[in-house]
């Protein structure tokens, strides 16, 4: 790969957003600032303000959600789903919330120049001029094992505050729900003495939380803390020691050389993809980090002026899944169980809400947006009865399988949660005069938003969810050895994969039953049987054509109302219909568009002329970058109904320099491959035994096989199709 590891920013570098990041899965951090002011932002994934939203009640019941939509009565549907406001401006839903800012003062005359990342060894250079003409640095490390604990040293300080979220939030005015002085929360108790800074905050619903700095000649050493009381709190800050930054950077090196060890190596031969892929690698470990918390739209790096945007929440109708969808094919399955294991603590509460909802007392409900315990953010009753966030989650369980093998966690935690989605799905469907089945009450993600029509029959992002949660639970029974519900292979035969629109020689994938896509729309959630879903094989004769139709209004409705994470889909899809140059294109667009001046991935446009998704720049979301690093991926292997699909993606102009080495498989297979404008050569390992299909897009013919060095016949066809057992290595070559 030739993308550097170090990457450098110009200052000035004026928003926390546009700064250098740090992460341990736990904290975050910015390096940021202008002039001779350089501020660190401290975030932490796991600090929640849990007041607010909405606990399911027996008042949001299908039943009654049914009878307002039918009667157009909006109502009744806005008094089903009411929640309580706290007074006096208090949050409505629960929110991450800001910890603090560090401000640094260089001396006198000294300017910021740059900042560096090194991504080997997760160190920030923050480099200033001095008036002699020569350079200082600030250097900044996190500890990725005692997650609280942070690092920096630097010989030219002047002045020297720490800055609360309470009191970092009403300096900048607060942004989104305000400040923290306005909701609730009393004054920090500070402490400051000599070469110490410390501050304990109180909060109204929530244990205290609080940081401390103290300072050391050139080293500083800051530490935070969460869920004790106060006055332990403030005891614990004073007795903090001095970090040793010799054993904290040779811990450093140690754990991201681990890391680049065992993540996989790519090169599309497109320094921008690759920056993606690098620069996304490196995000995606410090966010995901075992032993941290899961990640919600920002990760850890939460801003300090205010209430980060949509909470910082878990949101189940894309972003989160986008947010993990590297995991798999990087094969870092420490990093997905942390949030798989969250949303399995969660199974009480989603069996009350499958309860309330549909009166089963065997199905999970996961709503569309809720925080770290499952309180759901508010009255979008849309986003509420999204049921496919549930069997999206499902789909995520049994591909940690599929890529893992972890049959203990198909049985213990992906079958029954996937049972128990089923259940829900089970107990909407209808039976039609035609003898279909029909879900009669779905939703398509923020599609004509939460209106009293933004709903109809038989969605096709929830008949293509429900399709893929039907195959995998047949799949995992056979697996178990379990006997498969019989309505399971009903489901298959009757119910539809997703919603045709027109005619039968005109006919088009639709959003739901009587409507086809209308704008353009940043949720191509029709799409989604194409992908993630996969339940329709583009190339099958009796669905090409309606693809095709689809693709085509798709693209003529353009992207003018898409937002950033939303282009990384869109490159994805491009991958499953073979059109590699728009894969690429996309990305590229995604670069120049939805990054900010320092690289961070942007909810909005940074300039107007390409989206009206526009005017809120600072709007820092993981769920982009996360998206286009697995669309990088793609490019080089996605499956197709059960087929490996190798260089699908990848540009043919640039075919001379595309390779991978160590991506992982469904199937539990690890491949390498690469291509040249003369030959493709594939090299893949099984770890268990699974029957292999696999299709290489490379243009040339099969001019050598072998299994376990022993040469075999030539296949028949484009596809390879073989039993393997686990450790067989496969080597096959395209000429």
């Amino acid at each position: 790969m030739a993308t550097s590891f170090v990457t450098v920013h110009e200052y000035p570098l004026p928003t926390r957003h546009e700064g250098a990041p740090l992460g341990n899965g736990y904290l975050g951090l910015y390096a940021w600032g202008t002039g001779r002011e350089l501020s660190l932002t401290v975030g932490c994934g796991a600090l929640w303000d849990h007041r607010g939203g909405m606990k399911w009640s027996p008042a949001q019941n299908y039943r009654d959600i049914r009878r307002c939509l039918e009667a157009k009565d909006e109502a009744g549907l806005k008094a089903i789903f009411k929640t309580v406001l706290l007074p006096n401006g208090n949050p409505q839903v629960p929110t991450i919330i800001p910890v603090a800012r560090l401000v640094l003062t260089l001396r006198e005359g000294a300017t910021l120049l740059r900042n560096e990342l090194d991504r080997s060894q997760g160190l920030v250079r923050c480099v200033y001029g001095m008036p002699d003409g020569n350079e200082g640095v600030l250097e900044l490390r996190v500890d990725m094992e005692q997650k609280c604990l942070f690092a920096f040293r630097c010989a030219d300080v002047e002045d020297f505050r720490l800055l609360s979220g309470y009191e970092s939030s009403i300096i900048d005015g607060g942004n989104w729900l305000g400040a923290l002085g306005g909701n609730g929360y009393p004054p920090p108790r500070c402490t400051v003495r000599e070469n110490f800074w410390g501050f304990v905050q109180e909060m109204p619903a929530d244990p205290a939380y609080g940081l401390a700095v103290r300072k050391d000649g050139e080293l500083w050493t800051a530490q935070y803390w969460q869920g004790l009381p106060a006055d332990e709190l403030e005891k614990r800050q004073l007795v903090l020691d001095c970090v040793s930054w010799t054993a904290l950077s040779e811990e450093n090196l140690v754990w991201w050389k681990d890391y680049w060890q065992k993540t996989p190596k790519l090169s599309t031969g497109n320094d921008v993809l690759d920056e993606l892929y690098l620069d996304g690698m490196f995000k995606f470990g410090a966010m995901t980090t075992p032993g941290g918390v899961a990640a919600g739209l920002q990760g850890p790096w939460i801003e300090d002026c205010g209430y980060p945007p949509w909470s910082s929440d878990y949101h189940f109708n894309i972003n989160l899944e986008m947010c993990y969808w590297p995991a798999f094919r990087a094969g870092l399955f420490e990093n997905l169980r942390i949030v798989l294991d969250m949303v399995w603590s969660w199974r009480e509460q989603l069996r009350e809400n499958a309860r309330f909802y549909i009166g089963i007392p065997d199905g999970y409900m996961l709503p569309h947006s809720v925080d770290d315990r499952c309180t759901c953010m508010g009255d979008f009753w849309t986003g509420a009865v999204d049921h496919a966030c549930t069997a999206w989650v499902a789909q995520m369980m049994f591909d940690y399988y599929d890529y893992s093998g972890d049959r203990n966690f198909l049985e213990s935690v992906a079958y029954p949660f996937m049972k128990g989605a089923m259940n829900v799905y089970l107990a909407q469907m209808e039976t039609r005069p035609d003898g279909t089945l029909c879900l009669p009450l779905t939703t398509s993600p923020e599609y004509r938003d939460a209106q009293m029509d933004a709903w109809g029959a038989n969605a096709s992002f929830q008949l293509a969810a429900c399709h893929r949660l039907n195959r995998n639970l047949l799949v995992a029974a056979e697996i178990l050895g379990e006997t498969p519900d019989p309505r399971w292979k009903d489901v298959e035969k009757r119910l539809p994969v997703v919603s045709l629109y027109g005619d039968r020689e005109h006919a088009e994938i639709g959003l739901w039953d009587g409507l086809a896509l209308e704008e353009s729309h940043r949720h191509h959630s029709h799409l989604a049987g194409l992908c993630p879903f996969d339940v329709i094989d583009p190339e099958d004769p009796a669905w090409a054509p309606i693809v095709a139709r689809s693709f085509e209004r798709w693209v003529n409705l353009g992207m003018g109302q898409w937002s950033g994470w939303c282009l990384s889909w869109a490159a994805m899809l491009m991958n499953r219909l073979n059109h590699p140059e728009a894969a690429e294109m996309i990305l590229e667009i995604w670069k120049r568009v939805f990054n900010n001046k320092g690289g961070a991935s942007t909810h909005d446009a940074q300039f107007q002329g390409f989206s009206t998704c526009y005017g809120r720049p600072n709007i820092m979301q993981m769920d982009g970058a996360m998206g286009c690093l697995a669309a990088v991926q793609d490019c080089f292997l996605h499956s197709r109904q059960g087929v490996l699909h190798l260089f699908a993606g990848i540009s043919r102009r640039r075919a001379a320099d595309a390779g991978f080495e160590g991506l992982f498989a469904p199937g539990g297979f690890r491949v390498n491959g690469k291509r040249t404008m003369t030959e493709t050569r594939v090299e893949l390992q099984a770890t268990r035994d699974h029957e292999l299909r696999l299709i290489c897009h490379c243009g040339g013919q099969l001019a050598e096989f072998r299994l376990n060095g022993k040469s075999l016949e030539n296949a028949a066809s484009n596809e390879i199709r073989l039993e393997m057992r686990a450790g067989d290595c496969l080597l096959a070559v395209w000429r």
